[in-house]
């Protein structure tokens, strides 16, 4: 989400949908409040510092560490005061294990990625650090259903070899699918939630996300090809819940809700998927994060994307 007022964020991520409220990220901070150092600090006994290169582990906690943890205690004391008696679905998000590989370094500067054994330590952390995160949230706010949401935009990045070395100058090998399923089926196994994996990147391993255990995935659909088709409508035959990116992400001209999920509802159609499935098998999100949208705009993309859903349900064909 835009801006620096936690506050004002979880007022906007509580009151602008009908459903699955959300806890916000506000990266407008600064580090420690972003994408990658949000989930760092939420690490059990690995800890990172800001160098000029991005992330890089340390031996200790440091001051990058507490800002970290200071700004999500902040975030966390916002979403309880906005969700008092609340009953019902509520999203946290953090990193999954591979995009978090690929972005921290070593002591080296190379990314955790390189090091077997580092993606093993990394992702152990990680099951932990968010497993206390969802009881915290449990703590603080008994009445919802917690989703967690893991963020993966370099996860087609790792398995096809394209994450680039520290020099620049040549790529990572690429993981083994078995490995990312088998690290995925971990996390999402420690978390004791339902787990979404998010990506905005194109190819977006469909399959391997369900045979991981997800219970949903979210992603851009403007990046979908005639080559995911069928992996898509595997998904929503097999019970996935999609989540579908139609909303820009940035400041413009909203449509009518109706016709922003005019493509979703054509390659419905065009799988033979039932029709009078649609609004319940796929929810309508912005195409990926809202952080570069102006404030004003970020709360009228959640409640486009709330009327955008409602004509799924309302007329399906």
């Amino acid at each position: 989400m835009p801006g620096e007022d936690a506050r004002e964020a979880a007022r906007t991520a509580t009151g602008a949908l009908e459903a699955l409220p959300f806890l916000p990220e506000l990266p407008a901070r600064g580090p420690g409040a972003d994408m990658l150092g949000r989930t760092l600090g939420m690490l059990v006994e690995l800890y990172a510092r800001v160098e000029p290169s991005g992330w890089r582990f340390g031996d200790r906690p440091g001051r990058d560490t507490r800002r970290a943890r200071a700004w999500l205690g902040e975030d966390l004391d916002a979403l309880e005061e906005f969700t008092q008696g609340y009953e019902g679905a509520l999203k946290l998000q953090a990193v999954g294990p591979w995009t978090l590989a690929a972005g921290v370094e070593l002591r080296n500067g190379e990314a955790a990625l390189s090091d077997t054994g580092a993606c093993r330590d990394l992702a152990e952390s990680l099951a932990e650090g968010l497993r206390l995160h969802v009881a915290e949230a449990r703590r603080r706010i008994p009445g919802a259903r917690l989703v967690l949401q893991l963020d993966e935009p370099s996860l087609t990045a790792v398995l096809l070899g394209r994450v680039r070395s520290a020099s620049g100058y040549r790529t990572l090998r690429a993981v083994d699918r078995q490995a990312v399923e088998g690290t995925l089926r971990d996390v999402i196994g420690a978390v004791r939630a339902p787990v979404i994996v998010h990506s905005c990147a194109p190819e977006v391993p469909f399959g391997l996300l369900r045979r991981a255990g997800v219970a949903g995935i979210s992603f851009d659909f403007d990046l979908l090809t005639e080559r995911d088709w069928d992996d898509f409508g595997e998904a929503a035959e097999g019970g996935t819940a999609l989540f579908a990116g139609v909303v820009p992400g940035t400041d413009g001209p909203l449509s009518d809700p109706a016709g922003s999920v005019s493509g979703v509802r054509a390659l419905w159609r065009r799988l033979g998927l039932a029709p009078g499935d649609l609004g319940s098998s796929l929810a309508v999100t912005p195409s990926c994060g809202l952080a570069g949208a102006s404030p004003a705009y970020a709360r009228a993309a959640l409640v486009h994307c709330a009327k955008a859903a409602r004509s799924l349900v309302d007329n399906p064909e």
